[in-house]
C-alpha cells in the first residue's frame, strides 16, 4: 500500500473536530489547565495596571504612602503566577502522556482487529511511523498548543477590555494590523503544511527502509547489496532533508514577519501616545500602560505565529493517525455473532461450540483484483480427520485456499462451511482458537523457547510444554541448549536453525490441540537430514485432525488421504499418491522431476 496523498492545503476543521473528540476523553485535566492559564492571563493583565499606578503615584506625584501595599500586591501576584505556571506544566505533561497512551492504545486495538489483508498490502514502516512519531508529535502539540491558545485568547480579551475603557483610539492603533497578520498567516500556512506533509511521508519511507534493512541484513551481506541499500536510503534522507529545510525556512521567515508587523503597531502607539503626553492629554503612566498592553497583546499573536508551523505538522500527523484509525476492517463479525461469541480482544470462549473439522467450499469465488479472478465456482469437501494435500505451480491458488480457510480473506461469492455451518455465522476467535497454522518460515517472538511454545496455549503448564516438545522430537535439542526451555530464541528466532524453529512452531501448534491444521510448505526450507525429524513431527501433529497441507516436497505427502493438483484455481487432478502416479498426468511429471533432482543431488554429494 502506498502512502496516502493528502491534498487539503488549509486547516481542516472537520479533522480537528475529530481530534477534539479524542482529546475530550481527558476533559477534566483540560478544564483544569484552561482555568489555571486563565488565572495566569488575568495576572498578566493586572501587572501593567499596577505599574501605571506606580509611575503616576511614586514618580509623578512623589507620593510613597502606598509603596508597601504595592510591594505586597506584586509579591502575592508573582507567587500566585509562579504556582499556577507550575500547575500548568505538571498538568499538561500528564495530558500529553495520557493522550499519547490513549492514541497508541486505540491504534493497537485497531491493528489487532485489522484483517490479514491490511498487513499483506501495507508497509510495516508506515504503520510504525504512525504509532510512534506521528502520535508523539500530535500529543505534544495538542497538549501544549491548545492550552496556549486559551491563555492567549483570555489575555487578549482582558487587554482589549482594559484598553477600551481607558482610550479607544489607542486600542485601534493596537488592533489595526490584525487583518494584515491574517493574510500573511494564510499565505505561509498553506506552504508550510504542504512541506511538512512531504516530510512525514519521507519519514515513513525512511522507517520502512530501516526496518527492511535490519530484517534483511543477512541477505544484504550475502549478496553484497550494501551500496544499493545505502544509495536508496540516502535518496530518502536527502529528500527529507530538503523538504525539512524548506519547511523550516518558511517557518523562520513567518515568525519575524509577524514580529515586524506588530512592531509597526507599537511605533504608531508611541508616536500618537507621545504627542498626547507632551500635550498633557495623557499621563506617562497611561502611555506605559498602553505600550505594555500592546506588547502583551501581541505576545500571544507571536506565540500563535511561532506555533502555527507546529499546527501544520500536527495536522499532517493527525491526517495519518486518523487514516489508520479509520481504515476499514475487511473481515469482521456481524453484530449478532459478536453478541454471542464476543470480539477478538474480548472473546466469550464459554460460548464456543466444539469444532469437528469438516470443511466445505460451496461454489466459492474469490479475487484480490476484480480483473484477475483466482477462484470461480470452486467446490471441495474435506471430511473430519482427513489430510488433504495441495500441489501446483506458484500462483495456482494454493495459498489462497489456505487464506480463505483461515478466514484471512472471505469469499467474494459462495460459502465456506465448517461443520456444515457458514463460518461467517461464528466468530473469528472461535475459528482461530481451533486452527493451527505452520508456515514455511515460522515466526518466533523474542523471548524464551518455553514462552514461544506457550503462545499456542497461554495457560499451559511446564509439563504440558515439555510433553508436546517431546512429541515433535524437539526436547533433545532444547535440553542441549545452555538454559534449556528458558533459552532465548533471539529476534525472530535468529539463534535457532531453520529446523529448530520449525519444530518449535509444531510444538506451539500442537499444544493448542487444534481441530484443523494448515501446513503451508512447512518443509520447503528444511535440509534432507532434518526433513526426517520434521516428517515425524508432522505425523504426530496431523493425527486425528483435519489437515490442509500445501506441499513443496512431494515426498512429504505420499500418505495424504487425497492430493489435489491445483491449476489456475481449479482442481485438475485428485486422488491418492498411487492413483495420481497411475494417471501419469501433471502430478506424475511433477513427482518424477522432483525425484530425479533429489537423486542427482544425492549423487553429487557422494562425489
Amino acid at each position: 500500500m502506498y502512502e496516502e496523498d493528502f491534498q487539503i492545503e488549509k486547516v481542516n476543521l472537520s479533522l480537528w473536530k475529530r481530534m477534539w473528540s479524542l482529546i475530550m476523553v481527558h476533559r477534566k485535566k483540560l478544564y483544569k489547565s484552561f482555568f489555571v492559564m486563565s488565572i495566569v492571563a488575568l495576572i498578566d493583565v493586572l501587572f501593567p495596571v499596577l505599574n501605571r499606578w506606580a509611575i503616576d503615584t511614586f514618580i509623578r506625584e512623589q507620593n510613597y504612602d502606598t509603596l508597601g501595599y504595592f510591594i505586597v500586591a506584586n509579591v502575592i501576584m508573582i507567587i500566585v503566577q509562579a504556582y499556577t505556571v507550575y500547575l500548568f506544566i505538571y498538568n499538561n505533561g500528564q495530558i500529553e502522556m495520557d493522550l499519547n497512551t490513549d492514541l497508541r492504545q486505540r491504534s493497537m486495538v485497531k491493528l489487532q482487529n485489522q484483517s490479514f489483508s491490511y498487513y499483506d498490502t501495507t508497509n510495516s514502516g508506515w504503520i510504525v511511523t504512525r504509532v510512534t512519531s506521528d502520535i508523539g508529535r500530535l500529543s505534544e502539540v495538542f497538549a501544549w498548543w491548545l492550552v496556549d491558545v486559551i491563555w492567549g485568547l483570555t489575555l487578549m480579551v482582558g487587554v482589549i477590555i482594559v484598553m477600551a475603557s481607558i482610550n479607544l483610539k489607542m486600542l485601534l492603533w493596537t488592533i489595526i494590523i490584525i487583518p494584515l497578520i491574517g493574510i500573511v498567516s494564510w499565505y505561509f500556512q498553506t506552504r508550510i503544511l504542504k512541506n511538512w506533509r512531504e516530510v512525514r511521508k519521507k519519514n515513513s519511507q525512511i522507517t520502512a527502509a530501516f526496518s527492511e534493512g535490519i530484517m534483511g541484513a543477512k541477505t544484504t551481506k550475502i549478496m553484497g547489496l550494501e551500496i544499493l541499500h545505502f544509495k536508496q536510503f540516502d535518496k530518502f534522507t536527502s529528500s527529507m532533508h530538503r523538504k525539512s529545510i524548506k519547511a523550516s525556512v518558511l517557518s523562520s521567515i513567518y515568525g519575524p514577519i509577524v514580529t515586524f508587523i506588530t512592531s509597526i503597531s507599537i511605533a504608531l502607539l508611541l508616536a500618537d501616545g507621545g504627542n498626547q503626553v507632551l500635550g498633557g492629554v495623557m499621563s506617562a503612566g497611561t502611555l506605559m500602560l498602553f505600550i505594555s498592553y500592546a506588547n502583551i497583546f501581541f505576545q500571544p499573536i507571536r506565540q500563535i505565529a511561532a506555533t502555527l508551523s507546529e499546527l501544520q505538522m500536527a495536522q499532517a500527523s493527525a491526517e495519518r493517525v486518523l487514516s489508520l484509525l479509520d481504515k476499514d476492517i475487511q473481515v469482521v463479525d456481524t453484530p449478532e455473532v459478536i453478541e454471542k461469541y464476543g470480539t477478538i480482544l474480548e472473546p466469550k470462549p464459554e460460548n464456543y461450540e466444539p469444532l469437528i473439522g469438516k470443511i466445505e467450499f460451496n461454489k466459492v469465488g474469490f479475487y484480490y483484483n476484480p480483473a484477475e479472478i483466482i477462484l470461480d465456482d470452486f467446490n471441495l469437501v474435506v471430511e473430519p480427520g482427513q489430510t488433504i494435500a495441495l500441489v501446483g505451480e506458484t500462483g495456482s491458488g494454493k495459498s489462497t485456499l489456505t487464506n480463505l480457510i483461515s478466514r484471512f480473506y472471505e469469499p467474494t461469492k459462495g460459502q465456506i462451511l465448517i461443520d456444515d455451518i457458514d463460518y461467517k455465522e461464528r466468530s473469528l476467535g472461535w475459528l482461530h482458537s481451533n486452527l493451527g497454522v505452520v508456515l514455511q518460515a515460522p515466526h518466533l517472538f523474542s523471548g524464551t523457547i518455553a514462552e514461544n511454545i506457550r503462545f499456542g496455549k497461554l495457560e499451559a503448564t511446564e509439563d504440558e510444554i515439555i510433553k508436546v516438545a517431546k512429541m515433535v522430537d524437539a526436547h533433545e535439542f532444547i535440553m542441549q541448549m545452555d538454559k534449556g526451555y528458558e533459552s532465548e530464541v533471539g529476534e525472530g528466532g535468529s539463534r535457532l536453525s531453520s529446523g529448530q524453529k520449525q519444530l518449535i512452531s509444531f510444538a506451539r501448534a500442537l499444544i493448542a490441540d487444534p481441530s484443523i491444521i494448515i501446513l503451508d510448505e512447512a518443509t520447503a526450507s528444511i535440509d534432507t537430514q532434518t526433513e526426517h525429524r520434521i516428517l515425524k513431527a508432522i505425523e504426530v501433529l496431523l493425527k486425528d485432525r483435519t489437515a490442509i497441507v500445501v506441499a513443496h516436497r512431494l515426498s512429504t505427502i505420499v500418505n495424504a488421504n487425497r492430493i489435489l493438483v491445483i491449476d489456475k484455481g481449479q482442481i485438475v487432478e485428485q486422488g491418492t499418491h498411487q492413483q495420481l502416479l497411475e494417471l501419469e498426468g501433471t502430478y506424475f511429471n511433477l513427482y518424477n522431476n522432483q525425484f530425479t533432482r533429489q537423486q542427482e543431488n544425492q549423487l553429487l554429494r557422494r562425489l
